[in-house]
């Protein structure tokens, strides 16, 4: 559960954490991503700290101060939202893990700020997070497309304070 992490909008100061929780969290699926595709998906430090620009950003972080879970989100339009960039270090995956929380911190965000509905893309590769979508309300939309050599399907889901 929550006791040894707290949920908190990203600093400028977490890209180096943000950056490794996602190098860890994908790893594993290095050679299934073209180089550009990987490169993408852990995104440099540089990268996040644009991306928080443009976007929201939150963080699990542990007390010691560790970022062990990430996930980023923007307006695309009046009323969706678009969430990119969601990894929990794979030590933190499973029970007790921050996943369900960071993802409901979005969605409570993106309700705030107007959204009815959130749209993600994630590859064909990662069934773990598909299952994890699904389990949490996420529909196939459909749209598929390429992402660096890679299928990637659209999800989306309608929000609301119920």
């Amino acid at each position: 559960m929550k006791e040894d992490y707290k949920i908190r909008k990203a600093k400028n100061d977490d890209v180096k954490g943000i950056h490794e929780v996602l190098l860890e969290a994908f790893e594993e699926f290095r050679a299934l991503y073209s180089q550009e595709g990987f490169a993408n998906t852990v995104m440099s430090e540089e990268v996040a700290l644009e991306r928080m620009k443009e976007m929201k950003n939150f963080v699990a972080i542990e007390y010691n101060g560790n970022i062990i879970g990430t996930i980023g989100w923007g307006k695309v339009s009046e009323k969706e939202g678009h969430i990119r960039g969601m990894a929990v270090h794979p030590k933190k995956q499973g029970k007790n893990s921050p996943a369900a929380e960071l993802l409901q911190k979005v969605e409570n965000d993106a309700f705030s700020q107007g959204c009815s509905f959130l749209t993600l893309d994630t590859t064909v590769i990662l069934k773990r997070a598909q299952n994890f979508y699904k389990k949490h309300g996420f529909k196939k939309t459909g749209k598929t497309g390429d992402f660096f050599g890679s299928t990637i399907y659209e999800y989306a889901k309608k929000i609301s304070h119920e």
